[in-house]
C-alpha cells in the first residue's frame, strides 16, 4: 500500500555558521532553521545541523515534516480569531484580516504563514527579532487558535449559535 506523496513547501528561515575550536584551528558547521507546510493548514518547523548548508537544510526539512501541526483556517485564507504567542523574549500578535490584505508580517513569521497557506493576516513581533524565538512564538500563537466547529462541539451547540455573535464591521 503506497502512501500518496504530498507537495510540501520548504522555507529556509535562518542559517547560522557554528564554529568548534579544535587543536588545528576551527571546525565549522551550519545550523539551519526550516519551516515546512502543505499550504492547506499543516505546518511544522525544525532545526538541522551539518557540515554543509544543503545537508543541514535537508535534515531540518525531514524533521519538520515529522512534527507538523494542523491549524484551522477561516475560508482557507485567514485565521478564525486574533491570537498572542510568547517564547522567550519574543512576543507575537496575530490578527485575522479581510480578503485582499495579504501577509503583513516580518521575515520569520512570513515564512510560517506562506508555508501554512494563509493569504490574509496582520502580525507584529514585539521584543526580539531572533528568528528562532519568532518562529516558536508564532507556533505558540497558532496552536491557541480554535475553529467555531470545535467550540460548538465542545459546548454542545450548533455552529450558527456561535458564529452569529460575530460583529460585522464595515
Amino acid at each position: 500500500m503506497a502512501r500518496e506523496e504530498v507537495a510540501y513547501t520548504e522555507k529556509l528561515v535562518a542559517v547560522s555558521r557554528v564554529a568548534k575550536v579544535v587543536k588545528g584551528g576551527k571546525r565549522f558547521s551550519f545550523a539551519a532553521l526550516v519551516v515546512v507546510g502543505d499550504g492547506k493548514g499543516r505546518v511544522g518547523y525544525a532545526n538541522g545541523k551539518a557540515r554543509e548548508v544543503a545537508d543541514a537544510v535537508k535534515k531540518a526539512a525531514e524533521r519538520a515534516k515529522r512534527f507538523m501541526i494542523r491549524i484551522p483556517m477561516r475560508e482557507g485564507r485567514t485565521l478564525h480569531h486574533d491570537s498572542v504567542g510568547n517564547f522567550g523574549a519574543g512576543k507575537v500578535v496575530l490578527r485575522s484580516a479581510p480578503s485582499g490584505t495579504g501577509i503583513i508580517a516580518g521575515g520569520a513569521m512570513r515564512s510560517v504563514f506562506e508555508a501554512l497557506g494563509i493569504q490574509d493576516v496582520v502580525s507584529k513581533c514585539i521584543g526580539t527579532a531572533n528568528p528562532h524565538n519568532m518562529v516558536r512564538a508564532t507556533f505558540d500563537a497558532l496552536q491557541s487558535i480554535t475553529s467555531p466547529k470545535y467550540i460548538a462541539n465542545k459546548r454542545g451547540k450548533k455552529i450558527g449559535e456561535i458564529t452569529s455573535r460575530r460583529a460585522v464591521t464595515k
